[in-house]
């Protein structure tokens, strides 16, 4: 299986990645990929970036390097109720917004809790994806995230960088992959680069989905015009919620 967009990458804006948005389109382009997602971590992570940085994103080009560009976040889940850390008014400006855990900003609370978060999260209008969801660090029940996964219109990424940092990813990502496949929910595989070599470094990603006789239409980043319908979607039910919420004095 081809995929042709990294929707999971980081630039220096990060604060602990180590590469510009030009690097990374560099590297989209010489793995032969069509996009690429900027989704630099938010605010909420410490030594990240202000969310002046996820407003200002509208000013770079739709095309970078000859290569799709979208700007997204990585957004923090920051508690049991799914509350993520970036308001709605720039949330409706993305073009994509995936959200996970991340133990400096958020705590296992145990199987079911972080469960009920993650579901939480895909319940909301802000959320289309979920980050790293295989993560051991933080167990969930993972037929239940696939079940809210589906219901919602949302994705489940398979994150390659996992089988390297997140020791002990592997059974829950192929699991996932497996219930994904089973229930007809979308995927999406992020490199999750922190560094420009790495966009698009799909290897354990795709050796996983062939495992799990992941098909094609199931995996967004497998065409650019399957992921660019699924952000526009998505994108417009953003800014419909937000339209929808009552206005501030």
């Amino acid at each position: 299986m081809n995929i042709l967009v990294d929707s999971h990458t980081h630039s220096v804006a990060s604060g602990h990645a180590f590469s510009t948005v030009e690097d990374l389109a560099r590297g989209a382009r010489e793995r032969g990929l069509k996009a690429f997602v900027l989704t630099d971590h938010g605010p909420g992570m410490p030594g990240t970036t202000h969310p002046y940085h996820f407003s200002n994103l509208r000013v770079l080009p739709s095309s970078i390097m000859g290569v799709s560009f979208f700007g997204g976040i990585e957004a923090n889940i920051m508690n049991t109720s799914g509350d993520i850390d970036l308001e709605p008014y720039i949330l409706a400006r993305l073009d994509f917004v995936m959200a996970g855990f991340h133990e400096i900003c958020f705590e296992d609370h145990g199987r079911e809790e972080n469960t009920e978060a993650l579901v939480a999260a895909l319940q909301g209008p802000w959320v289309d994806a979920i980050s790293h969801p295989g993560n051991p660090a933080f167990p969930i029940d993972l037929e239940r995230v696939v079940a809210a996964a589906k219901e919602n219109g949302k994705a489940l990424e398979i994150n390659d960088s996992s089988f390297r940092i997140r020791k002990g990813s592997h059974q829950n990502c192929l699991e996932i992959a497996r219930l994904c496949v089973a229930m007809s929910c979308p995927m999406v595989c992020g490199s999750d680069a922190h560094y420009w070599e790495d966009v698009g470094r799909f290897d354990e990603v795709k050796a996983l989905l062939d495992a799990a006789k992941a098909p094609e239409e199931l995996v967004l980043n497998s065409s650019l015009e399957r992921f660019q319908a699924f952000v526009e979607k998505r994108k417009a039910a953003r800014q419909a919620a937000y339209a929808a919420l009552p206005l501030r004095s």
